[in-house]
């Protein structure tokens, strides 16, 4: 176990001893997750994400660096899509929120000790969404924010350009010159 609240580490051993799970170890700061994995050789380790020293995240690769590593199970009160795919990306193959059910975070931990994964359910639909997100969303709604600031003029010479037209074809068909097509193109990319 890892977590930097000495109380939360005694619920947890409460919990999972109670669940027939076996606690080897239990540590307060990340930085010393990696010595008390090669000490007691756990299957599992659970881990907070915000700690003083060393976070989740950092402990959870270092952890992972080992030779033979046990699985991580994030167990924490954070559960942004930042966090997840920080811990995820980190090696941890569960993610739990420190307001499961008691037996949910022993299911949890018996899950990810066989090769499987656990999520808490609000956690699984963050890694949904985040699946199933348009990767360009983001970029298309700065765009448009970019496209809605232009003058009529400047959008119609911006989208000619688009389009591959020339300053003189651009200028012949919305009857102005091309310096003033050069100076409606140059307000636009401003």
């Amino acid at each position: 176990l890892v977590d930097d609240d000495r109380l939360v580490l005694t619920l947890l051993t409460t919990i999972l001893t109670g669940n027939g799970i076996e606690v080897v170890g239990a540590v307060e700061d990340g930085d010393e997750v990696v010595a008390a994995v090669r000490a007691h050789r756990p299957d599992v380790v659970l881990m907070d994400l915000g700690m003083r020293r060393v976070g989740g995240v950092a402990a959870t690769v270092a952890v992972r660096a080992l030779t033979d590593p046990p699985a991580v199970c994030v167990l924490t009160s954070f559960d942004s899509q930042d966090d997840l795919l920080g811990a995820l990306r980190a090696g941890a193959t569960g993610f739990l929120t420190k307001d499961a059910e008691p037996e949910d975070i022993a299911d949890g931990v018996r899950d990810v000790a066989t090769g499987g994964a656990a999520f808490a359910p609000r956690v699984a639909r963050l890694l949904a969404d985040h699946v199933t997100a348009d990767p360009h969303a983001r970029d298309r709604a700065e765009a448009e924010a970019q496209l809605a600031a232009l003058s009529g003029r400047e959008l119609d010479v911006a989208r000619a350009v688009a389009g591959g037209a020339s300053n003189a074809e651009i200028a012949r068909s919305i009857f102005v010159s091309e310096g003033t097509v050069k100076t409606l193109l140059n307000r636009a990319l401003e």
